[in-house]
């Protein structure tokens, strides 16, 4: 309450409401150690109604978290506190992941149990549980309503994911009110329909009823749990509690004094009186039970040394040692084996390539494996009776098996990578977004990048995707030309430890690129001279994707022509403009104003390359359905239209 009036903003009622649960949880419960947030084995907890974050705070304060003193609740809110409107994932604190977005906490906690249920089944022996940890959630009405919370739910069912326990705060109220006017859901019933243990009618302010309840959750190791707590919004408050004036705005000064009488708490704001400050504290047991996880480890590590190695490597999230050297040998292999393909099975060869030297890679699709080509040969499916594969069977949830990529990444241990076409990146567009805001790494693999995919029509005919992909901060968008851009474009998403990584590939064949192994080199650069003329060139043609090949030919029709082109290969515009200004400018020379950009797609975003004098070919419109060579004939997207677009240009 003293928090959110102080910042004359927030949420009071959520953090009320389910404070007496949160009592039972984190000081009987909850595994963790205050001094070593980063703990392996330790539980994972998600507050998914994440608008409630001053109850969190509350909560990282009393149990001893050093990271939030008491001035950081003085200054919920405010510029440059780690207490912000909404939790915020920070590499190595405790807030496990950033929420606020309503349902995507609760996804990314189902991929967190994933990972902890696919580790213990690779790394567990007998008489050695390392990996032995739960999941605990809170949500609320808000949650369970965004369709995310079904994609995810369902599947946590079908994954018998047992230690996933979910506390329901079902208070009857959401912003616009006493929610029965628009959610009259059976939510027993729905979760016991999804294969959930559920927990019915606890009172959430009985400690014993919540402990009992957790007890029994605890016994069924079989099925994730759902505990339904019966709670009120803004407990204590006597005149505001339980309606939805507590859910969003301080409850005002009178309120608050009424509401210490009503608790009987007579400590001024911001004071814990020292009996209950010890009592919280959670670095004693935290401290026995690392300590006791450590000797475990011990005792694991001498019976087995290299499996005690490799789990400790990738929960660093450390790539193998010799990764480079095996990269640059696979990228030398494929450029070898300069075999026309669409980027699409080009992104298949690299994934045989890379992933039997990387273990912690683990994927799937939503329904287009077939498709997406996202199977490698060393694929296993992960089941709810046998977890220890490497391949998750997703289904049609875009949604949600994005935001269980960023949970699985969140938890460590895995590299996660998805595939979908690319026109439904737009399903999973919010959880893209997090992984960008939180800077996780996710690897998303996009196929069927354009209107080359043909009679499916503008439906499924991407047009806006790729430009508003690149539009994202701290995403990395890929879109090559052939088998060896692919590979390198993979190799930099696996690299790419700061945010998630976006690849767009055809579903159509594209011919091989020839080049010297320096322009091997500069691939990686996001941006390099493909072909290149003698002396100054009259034009530059900039293209990505499969419009190179079209630049490729119109480039050698120039030169027929005795117009001197030079092709610039553009996989990753955010790449290149991370370079020096140098390269950049070797690249794109600025005494050369005649370009022209090639996409099919959008043309906004490739004016900043070729100024307002030159010309873009792309896409402003929606597609057609017929055979893709009609189609690329009719918009344009030809060797001759290059041409003469780059004539008229320099006329």
């Amino acid at each position: 309450m003293d928090a959110v009036q102080a910042a004359n903003s927030g949420h009071p009622g959520a953090p009320m409401g389910m404070a007496d649960i949160a009592e039972v949880l984190w000081r009987d419960y909850l595994k963790h150690n205050p001094a070593n947030p980063g703990w392996a084995d330790r539980d994972r907890f998600v507050l998914s109604n994440g608008h409630g974050s001053m109850l969190l705070y509350s909560l990282l304060h009393l149990t001893g978290y050093a990271d939030f003193p008491i001035d950081q609740l003085r200054n919920f809110r405010q510029m440059g506190y780690k207490t912000a409107g909404h939790p915020e994932f920070e590499a190595g604190g405790p807030v496990e992941t950033t929420t606020g977005p309503l349902g995507q906490g609760v996804t990314n906690a189902v991929g967190m149990a994933m990972a902890e249920k696919m580790l213990a089944a690779e790394f567990n022996r007998p008489g050695h549980d390392i990996v032995d940890h739960k999941t605990w959630v809170f949500l609320g009405d808000g949650c369970l309503m965004e369709g995310i919370s079904h994609e995810a739910c369902s599947l946590a069912g079908t994954l018998k994911l047992g230690k996933l326990i979910c506390f329901y705060d079902d208070n009857n109220i959401s912003i616009d009110g006493e929610v029965g006017g628009w959610f009259t859901d059976d939510t027993a019933k729905r979760f016991d329909a999804y294969g959930w243990q559920v927990i019915d009618d606890v009172d959430g302010h009985d400690a014993g009823a919540i402990a009992a309840a957790i007890d029994k959750a605890l016994e069924d190791t079989g099925r994730p749990s759902l505990i339904c707590c019966k709670t009120v919004i803004g407990f204590g408050a006597p005149n505001k509690q339980g309606t939805a004036s507590t859910h969003g705005a301080p409850l005002g000064d009178e309120e608050i004094a009424a509401a210490r009488e009503e608790l009987g708490w007579e400590s001024a704001p911001f004071e814990i009186p020292d009996a209950i400050a010890s009592a919280w504290d959670g670095r004693t047991r935290g401290a026995a039970e690392e300590n006791s996880w450590n000797q475990r480890f011990a005792a694991y590590n001498e019976a087995h040394p290299e499996p005690a190695a490799e789990f400790a490597r990738r929960m660093a999230g450390k790539l193998p040692h010799g990764w480079c050297q095996h990269a640059d040998k696979a990228i030398a292999e494929i450029d070898s084996e300069a075999t026309d393909m669409a980027t699409r099975k080009a992104s298949l060869r690299a994934l045989n390539a890379y992933a039997p030297f990387l273990p912690e890679m683990a994927g799937g699709s939503a329904d287009l494996t077939g498709s997406n080509l996202t199977k490698h040969d060393g694929s296993k499916p992960v089941s709810g009776e046998d977890a220890s594969g490497n391949y998750i069977w997703f289904g049609v949830r875009e949604f949600g098996m994005t935001a269980i990529g960023n949970g699985m990444r969140l938890h460590g241990g895995f590299i996660p990578y998805s595939g979908t076409f690319l026109t439904f990146s737009d399903y999973s567009r919010n959880a893209l977004r997090m992984a960008a805001l939180m800077k996780v790494q996710n690897i998303l693999v996009y196929t069927h990048d354009s209107i080359g995919l043909g009679e499916d029509g503008p439906t499924h005919q991407p047009v806006e995707h790729t430009a508003s992909l690149r539009l994202m901060p701290n995403m990395s968008v890929w879109r090559p030309c052939d088998a060896v851009e692919t590979a390198v474009a993979w190799r930099h998403a696996i690299e790419n430890e700061t945010g998630p990584t976006s690849l767009v590939l055809t579903r159509q064949g594209v011919p091989h690129q020839d080049r010297a192994a320096g322009q091997i080199a500069d691939i990686a650069r996001g941006g390099y001279v493909l072909k290149d003329c003698d002396g100054t060139p009259d034009i530059l043609l900039i293209a990505t994707g499969s419009e190179v090949a079209l630049v490729m030919e119109a480039a050698a029709k120039l030169a027929e022509n005795g117009v001197q082109a030079r092709v610039v290969s553009m996989p990753s515009t955010d790449v290149f403009e991370a370079q020096e200004i140098s390269y950049k400018e070797s690249v794109i020379p600025a005494n050369v104003s005649a370009r022209v950009a090639v996409e099919a797609g959008v043309t906004d975003g490739w004016w900043r390359y070729v100024g307002p004098q030159g010309r873009v070919i792309g896409l402003d419109r929606f597609g057609e359905s017929a055979p893709a060579n009609e189609l690329f004939e009719h918009f344009g997207f030809t060797a001759d239209n290059v041409v003469a677009v780059a004539k008229e240009l320099l006329n």
